[in-house]
């Protein structure tokens, strides 16, 4: 993956676009966390409910610091230490955040990816983004641009091609606060 196509993925999420890029283990679909419009449109792609929630990714945990309450700070520690990686942890959320993004939940889905591609997209963009694995709902996730583009067609804005990470297994998702895992 080169840094111009970085570059183009970034603009067109900035826009409003909805974008599959590599993560750790999958590719994902990602957009704009402030763009109501492109989040509805993500959701309809994927056939998946609102009410579920997803995951944001951030290159580094200053783009998620207006989405998570940082007064948890066991919480934050715990996720913290266990960053950058493939761990998707639940935490807090300020009083703010769109139920676009929690869904029916208190609390938001946050990681700070290890993949560079992802960071970089991240780092390009300027912010933290919506992640969710590039599948229809309830189907494998698609791990390469080849498979993408075969599930997806031109439902996407643009396909990020690049390298999966070495994860084999969907990040592992853990509540900040009781420390249980939720996802293995």
């Amino acid at each position: 993956m080169n840094i111009a196509d970085i570059r183009t993925a970034a603009e067109i999420i900035r826009s409003g676009g909805v974008v599959a890029y590599p993560t750790e283990s999958c590719y994902g679909l990602g957009c704009h966390p402030g763009h109501h419009h492109a989040i509805q449109r993500l959701l309809d792609i994927k056939r998946r409910h609102w009410r579920q929630g997803l995951i944001l990714i951030a290159a580094r945990l200053q783009q998620l610091k207006k989405y998570i309450d940082c007064d948890q700070k066991q919480a934050l520690k715990r996720a913290v230490d266990a960053w950058p990686g493939p761990y998707t942890w639940l935490m807090p959320c300020r009083p703010r955040v769109s139920e676009w993004i929690t869904g029916q939940h208190r609390s938001i889905a946050v990681r700070v990816t290890a993949h560079r591609g992802a960071a970089a997209l991240c780092n390009y963009s300027r912010l933290a983004l919506i992640s969710t694995s590039a599948n229809r709902h309830g189907r494998p996730a698609a791990r390469s641009a080849k498979a993408v583009r075969r599930e997806f067609g031109d439902e996407l804005d643009y396909v990020l091609v690049g390298n999966l990470g070495k994860q084999q297994k969907p990040s592992q998702i853990r509540d900040a606060v009781t420390n249980q895992i939720l996802r293995y």
